[in-house]
């Protein structure tokens, strides 16, 4: 640490609060450089009075060598310069020395304080275990302590800390630093409150008593700016603000009220500032601090524009602190206007121009600092803030100039020569902080005001009054383009103005007209001066050659509407479009043709209508209607020559799909913009006919007369709104407007890009036929009304054409004497001729026009086939369902359905349709074998699940192959019952035979329904079949015993019989094989126990091949253990379709659907081969867990079970009597 030397303060936030430090000069030293890094790491809470807000701060400090001339003196008041805090430091611990020289040393330390009113130290005391180990005589560390305590801390112990081995790294020394640091802060902080409250209240009395006499504002000045200082150092920026905004409105206060002796009493300091004004070097904002100024203030000799020079440089270093550039801007110019009203106020001489150029060089210093810590795109962002500077500057330059002689056409007199000397004088000398800047404030003054030449590149109009006007255009665009990007309508219209002059000068035509235009539609200007630009369009349109000008200029285009709303129409229909424009020019204007050219695209358009897609594209910008309305925004390039045309072009955003060109499912989804080619280009760049109001006029385009338009002749634009009608082209295709042109004369205005994107379609469409019921569900059994819809596009229907439909034995067409067909768009009903023959159903149409609709309603009957219907799942070998891609049966109600597909050969094609339609059977029939002893029932269930309430008419049991041993007692009493919607209804019947029963039963149960809303019941009776057949398995006690007996293993025979030969879709479904002749199908057979009754031993399940053929019977024998004693009922027998994993399934399987943990490890082989089917399935599920992802996919065997219905299981009901086994255990009891 380097002692105290006298230099003068440097008033910057980087002074800190000074900490004085007396006693080992080498002991601090060593700690020293720990001591101002560590002390500010952590903050304080600092909490002021008169209920201010408490602040965190980081204290720091300014260590130096303790010396009396430091300390205080009466009637100092910089804080500056106030030492806050005392510290001594010793390292003492040997008693003799401390009797000998510390303590002496301290009482002189101490006394120094006490005389200049310093209450604020520290002792601190060092203790080294090195220097211990060297002395002998060593007391405890705390007699030292307790002495210094005892002779100068008596009632203030805590002034006095130890410091434990500072500089080593154990624990306890940091524990001992730690508590150094938080008591240092605390002491440091008190005192700084402390000293800082009582310079407030100094303060306060001192400005209380400003009314006095001999009271001066410079004095006062330099003790506010003391605080200001304080708070600047700690770094509270807003505070140190505050104190300067308290001394500016003050001192504005002060002038304000010049003259007024009941305010201003006493205040003759004002006189230092009314004295004529010597120098206007401007503001100096480069320096955080003018130290030559606040010399002048703090030495009453401050001018006033030298007050206010510092005044505001404090302020604006102050809002840069802040990161508040922007109020800089706006403060100078408050500033640099006050200052003017103030010499006034205060009757100031100042030299004529001098005002002017402290202006001029305060602005653009102010611009040049906000340049400097600010980058391109803030300020590019806050140009508003700037504009008003750069104006200000401009005016004053100008003022400049007409004063010095440099604007006029004669050269400069010499009167104007010396005037122009003397201001420069009065500038001084440059400072040297701009000085090596080559655009600073001095030299640009110095500069412009030294030639007519100079003066020309800074202020523009003196081209024109020289008779320049190519020179003085090339100014003009240059302030135009500024104008235009800044948004000041006013500037831009009067920059116009001047231009127009210019380029009629040149005889630059078509800029010339372009501009006229403009001035035209601008509203900144009176009637007449609108009407005087109009009329030199209409004067220049009668002369030849053509020129092009921007639309933007002459009228805005407001909406478009489209008749039909849709902006779709087939081939042969009318489209109109209604377009809205308002004309900006101030008379009425003579169109002798509007057009607006189209692009035509083959690839929107095509053989059938897009209108849905049509309209979406009609509205696609954000101003898009439904009603077929597209509105143009105002800020966009159409909407005329305001501030709207000054915005660039909006953005063309169009949706983008990419779908997959196997099932068209959406792959991705994107938006394009379609106009990035005017978005993205140079600012610097020639402008283009959209934007004629930037600074460079556009240049004249070639119209585009293709072939494909809209046009509208002869209109007269009325000024303000005006609606123009357009009949469309109706060649098929995609119609986009692209530009519009209107020709006055050899003037055509042309608007080269209209956005939002307008469009509207011209369609050829094909025939189309299309069948829907007129229900939710067509239901099977009973007929059902199905709606033929005929759009006939392009094709016209003539007189013999029909409609020729394939008829089906499972679907026939009912004849209906009242049948007709209605042509929508017409009145009245045509009648149709149905002829009917074998194999073909012929329908006659009556003729209908193109592009209209065609009605008619049949009736259709679909049957219900006798076998019943498959269930809509299958099941697999390992047992887990495959989910079918179509389900058989309804959602809701579980219906099975029937798909019917009906071939139609229309007139206006060669190629046949087929459609399908869906037809719902509306019962489910079940039956069951009930037991009563040693009588057998047949019980038939039968359930409505539709929503349809029937009639149910003479149910009948039959043998489909009758035995003379087999009767079947119908028990029913009712021949006529309702069945409603969702209820079922049971018939039972009582089998009775002489004979024993073979072992298959083939039954058919028959019945007849109509609906409940039939008119005429007895005629709408439709038969229901449903067939079904019994079989039956054996239960064999071993050989030699009449029953079976628990735990004795019995023979159990299973018969399957097949009925009937497999169905046409059966045997499709079934893969069969030849051997030798004899074709087989496989099935799976399962004995299942769910009741826990019977062991199954040996093999539950296999695979058997049945015969293809009617009666084939297979007989499976195996063993099985009862478990109880009783009757027991008979194991359930399971039996499924076996498939093999080539076979092909009836419905192709969904790809979404495939099993994911099937097992194909063990089904390569034959169940015949295989153990018992639970076995498989344990080992199959336990493999699946591991190889699941490897055999995903792969084809594997499927059970497929059967419907319901079609396997009886004839055992069903049936028990077999067991008999407990002979128990030959011997009890033995032993009585005592």
């Amino acid at each position: 640490m380097e002692a105290h030397e006298e230099k003068p303060i440097i008033y910057t936030m980087e002074n800190k609060p000074i900490v004085t430090c007396a006693g080992d000069q080498s002991l601090f030293t060593s700690l020293y450089t720990s001591l101002a890094q560590q002390l500010p790491r952590e903050s304080m809470e600092w909490r002021r009075s008169y209920g201010r807000a408490p602040k965190m701060i980081h204290l720091e400090a300014n260590f130096v060598q303790f010396k009396e001339e430091l300390l205080p003196k009466d009637g100092n008041r910089a804080l500056l310069t106030f030492p806050f805090l005392h510290i001594y430091w010793t390292d003492c611990c040997d008693t003799e020395m401390y009797k000998a020289s510390v303590k002496d040393d301290m009482l002189r330390w101490q006394s120094t304080l006490r005389l200049h009113g310093s209450v604020d130290w520290l002792i601190v005391v060092v203790e080294s275990e090195a220097k211990k180990k060297n002395k002998t005589n060593i007391l405890p560390r705390t007699s030292i302590v307790d002495k210094i305590r005892n002779d100068f801390c008596n009632k203030q112990s805590d002034r006095c800390v130890v410091l434990s081995d500072p500089l080593k790294e154990s624990s306890r020394s940091q524990d001992s630093w730690s508590a150094f640091l938080t008591k240092l802060r605390t002491l440091l902080l008190m005192s700084f409150t402390k000293n800082l409250g009582r310079f407030e209240d100094d303060m306060r009395t001192l400005r209380e008593k400003r009314t006095e006499p001999g009271w001066s504002f410079c004095d006062y000045f330099m003790v506010q700016e003391e605080l200001a200082f304080v708070f600047e150092m700690l770094q509270q920026f807003e505070d140190a603000l505050v104190q300067y905004d308290e001394l500016d409105a003050l001192f504005t206060q002060y002038v304000l009220n010049f003259g007024c002796d009941h305010f201003n009493y006493g205040a003759n300091w004002l006189g230092s500032f009314c004295a004529p004004v010597k120098r206007w070097s401007g503001l100096l904002l480069r320096r955080p601090i003018d130290m030559e100024k606040r010399e002048l203030i703090q030495r009453g000799e401050a001018s006033l524009l030298d007050l206010r020079s510092y005044l505001f440089s404090r302020q604006c270093t102050l809002l840069i602190f802040l990161q508040r550039p922007w109020e800089v801007t706006q403060r100078a110019l408050e500033l640099l206007h006050n200052c003017v009203q103030e010499l006034r106020l205060l009757e100031v001489y100042v030299v004529q121009g001098a005002l002017d150029c402290w202006v001029f060089l305060s602005c653009l210093e102010v611009l040049h600092r906000i340049e400097g810590c600010c980058d391109r795109a803030q300020l590019e962002a806050n140009c508003s803030h700037t504009v008003g500077l750069w104006t200000y500057a401009t005016e004053k330059l100008k003022s400049l100039g007409y004063l010095c002689g440099l604007v006029a056409e004669k050269v400069p007199t010499s009167e104007d020569l010396n005037r122009t000397v003397d201001l420069l004088a009065g500038l001084g000398e440059e400072r040297p902080e701009t000085v090596n800047s080559l655009q600073s404030p001095y030299k640009k003054l110095n500069e412009a005001l030294s030639s007519v030449e100079a003066f020309e590149k800074h202020y523009l109009v003196s081209a024109m009054k020289k008779g320049d006007p190519e020179r003085a255009e090339g100014f003009l665009d240059d302030s135009l383009r500024s104008y235009v990007a800044e948004g000041w309508s006013l500037q831009v219209t009067h920059t116009r103005k001047q231009m127009a002059e210019c380029q009629k000068l040149l005889q630059q035509t078509e800029d010339y007209l372009q501009t006229s235009a403009l001035l035209a539609g601008d509203a900144n200007l009176t009637e007449e001066e609108r009407k005087h630009f109009c009329q030199e369009i209409l004067t220049f349109a009668s002369q030849p050659p053509t020129v092009a000008l921007s639309m933007a200029a002459f009228a805005q285009l407001r909406q478009m509407q489209f008749s039909p709303p849709g902006a779709v129409v087939h081939v042969g229909a009318a489209l109109q479009l209604e377009l809205r424009v308002r004309c900006l020019m101030p008379v009425a204007m003579q169109v002798e043709q509007l057009a607006a050219t189209l692009h035509f695209s083959l690839e929107q358009g095509g053989a059938r209508g897009r209108a849905g897609s049509a309209q979406r594209r009609t509205g696609q910008g954000p101003q898009g209607q439904g009603d077929g309305v597209v509105l143009f925004p105002q800020g966009s390039p159409l909407a005329g020559a305001g501030m709207g045309a000054l915005l660039p072009p909006a953005l063309e955003l169009y949706e983008m799909q990419d779908r997959s060109p196997s099932d068209s499912s959406l792959t991705s989804t994107g938006v394009v913009c379609k106009n990035m080619h005017l978005l993205l280009r140079r600012h610097d760049s020639s402008a283009s006919l959209d934007t004629p109001t930037a600074g460079a006029l556009p240049a004249a385009v070639a119209v585009d007369d293709g072939a494909q338009m809209l046009r509208a002749r002869d209109i007269t634009l009325q000024p303000g709104d005006n609606s123009i009608l357009f009949t469309a082209p109706v060649q098929p295709g995609s119609y986009t407007l692209r530009q519009l042109c209107g020709s006055v004369g050899r003037v055509q205005f042309v608007q080269s890009h209209i956005y939002p994107v307008v469009q509207y379609e011209v369609y050829s469409q094909e025939p189309q036929l299309t069948i829907e019921p007129l229900s939710d569900n067509l239901l099977a059994g009973i007929p059902q009304k199905v709606k033929f819809t005929i759009a006939t596009g392009h094709y016209s229907v003539k007189k013999g054409d029909a409609l020729q439909l394939s008829n089906t034995d499972s679907m026939p067409i009912l004849h209906s004497s009242c049948c007709s067909a209605t042509v929508l768009s017409s009145t009245g009903g045509h009648a149709l001729s149905i002829q009917s023959s074998e194999k073909v159903t012929s329908i006659s149409l009556p003729p209908t026009p193109p592009y209209h609709t065609l009605e008619f309603q049949l009736e259709v009957l679909c049957h219900i086939p006798p076998t019943p219907f498959k269930p809509d799942i299958e099941r697999l070998t390992n047992g887990e369902v495959r989910h079918r891609p179509k389900s058989h049966s309804h959602a809701d109600s579980g219906m099975i359905n029937i798909d019917q597909k009906v071939s139609i050969d229309c007139p206006w094609s060669i190629y046949s349709t087929l459609i399908a339609l869906t037809f719902y059977v509306p019962f489910k029939a079940k039956h069951s074998i009930l037991s009563a002893g040693k009588r057998k029932y047949i019980q038939v269930c039968l359930q409505n699940v539709s929503d349809t309430n029937f009639h149910l008419a003479d149910p009948v049991l039959t043998e489909r192959q009758p035995t003379v041993s087999m009767e079947l007692l119908s028990l029913n009493v009712k021949k006529q019952q309702p069945v409603c919607s969702q209820q079922s209804v049971f018939c039972l019947w009582e089998m009775r035979w002489a004979k024993p029963l073979p072992l298959c039963l083939q039954c058919a149960f028959s019945a007849s329904f109509a609906p409940v809303s039939a008119s005429d019941t007895h005629t709408a009776f439709k038969p229901y079949r449903y067939e079904f057949q019994l079989d039956r398995a054996e239960i064999l006690p071993p050989s030699g015993d009449q029953h079976c007996r628990t735990g004795a293993l019995c023979g159990l025979e299973v018969s399957i019989t097949r009925q009937a030969e497999p169905s046409e879709t059966e045997g499709e479904e079934e893969e069969s094989t030849e051997i030798e002749g004899l074709r087989t199908t496989k099935l799976m057979y399962e004995v299942v126990d769910n009741s826990s009754n019977w062991a199954v031993c040996g093999k539950s399940s296999g695979v058997v091949s049945m015969p293809v053929a009617a009666s084939a019977t297979h007989r499976v024998q195996m063993e099985v253990m009862p478990l109880f004693a009783g009757h027991l009922p008979f194991p359930n027998i399971k039996v499924f379709k076996y498939l093999p994993h080539n076979a092909v399934p009836a419905i192709q399987p969904d790809t979404d659907s495939c099993l994911e943990n099937d097992t194909i490890s063990l089904l390569d082989k034959g169940l015949d081969d295989q153990g018992d089917t639970a076995s498989i399935r344990s080992r199959g599920s336990v493999h699946s867990v591991g190889s699941g992802e490897q055999q995903r996919g792969l084809p594997m065997p499927r059970l497929e079970p059967f419907s319901p219905g079609q396997v009886f299981y004839w055992s069903q009901g049936r028990q077999v009597l067991v008999l407990p086994v002979t128990d030959d255990h011997v009890m033995e009891v032993n009585v005592t």
